[in-house]
């Protein structure tokens, strides 16, 4: 192949080059003239995290700040978390927290039920709190169990045989007579129509582990230091 054969194949490969550098070039000016716009994605939760009614730091020294950390900032939220999750596109997407732990079942109540005990639990706590409850309450107390010291040997009692995951309510009945519920897992008062609940205890691990490991009666120590008796007050009407 002499030289001007060369010359003629290197010009017919520098044109197309050329002339498919330049259609790219058009293509990609084309292209990015179009004019567009990402549209934001935005996810609005239908059930939300309820703020703490006190600071993290609030009810130490018996419920240290790192508990509540723990126990509030990730399980509490896991539970709201998760359950937003799973109501996405369903019937319970447009229902109210109450309204789902009544009608729900698997793991749309446990997540919905538990979001339910912690906030009712959150209120059971007064940084204030402790002491014996007064009015229409220790009235009922008095009527139901004898005496509020009885009242509260039974309900401690109760809570540290409650086996496993659970928590311990002290609950009105339909006759206005005071009741110690036991429930196990997110088990609530809630779906019984025939009881209203007026404080709680938390027994799961997470609720004292950090501070008080696996000692149980110790956990409840605290417990009637912080006992909210004007939430248990509001709560009997």
């Amino acid at each position: 192949m002499n030289q001007y054969s060369i010359n003629l194949i290197l010009e017919y490969f520098t044109q197309v080059l050329l002339e498919n550098t330049l259609f790219i070039h058009k293509y990609t000016v084309t292209f990015k003239a179009i004019p567009f716009k990402i549209k934001k994605l935005e996810s609005k939760m239908a059930i939300e995290l309820p703020a703490l009614p006190y600071e993290q730091n609030a009810l130490e020294p018996h419920i240290s700040a790192e508990t509540l950390s723990f126990h509030y900032g990730k399980h509490h939220n896991t539970y709201v978390v998760k359950l937003n999750g799973l109501i996405e596109g369903t019937e319970f997407a447009d229902k109210s927290l109450e309204e789902i732990v009544k009608t729900s079942s698997a793991g749309v109540f446990n997540n919905a039920a538990q979001i339910w005990n912690h906030t009712f639990y959150w209120n059971s706590l007064n940084p204030n709190g402790g002491g014996e409850p007064t009015g229409t309450l220790a009235d009922a107390i008095n009527a139901s169990f004898g005496s509020f010291a009885d009242f509260q040997a039974k309900f401690t009692e109760s809570a540290i045989n409650n086996f496993g995951s659970s928590w311990t309510w002290l609950v009105k009945n339909a006759d206005g007579s005071l009741a110690i519920v036991n429930t196990s897992n997110a088990a609530t008062p809630l779906t019984d129509s025939n009881v209203t609940p007026l404080i709680t205890v938390d027994l799961w691990e997470h609720a004292y582990y950090i501070d008080y490991r696996n000692l149980r009666p110790k956990y409840m120590e605290a417990f009637w230091a912080l006992a909210n008796w004007d939430f248990a007050q509001e709560n009997l009407g």
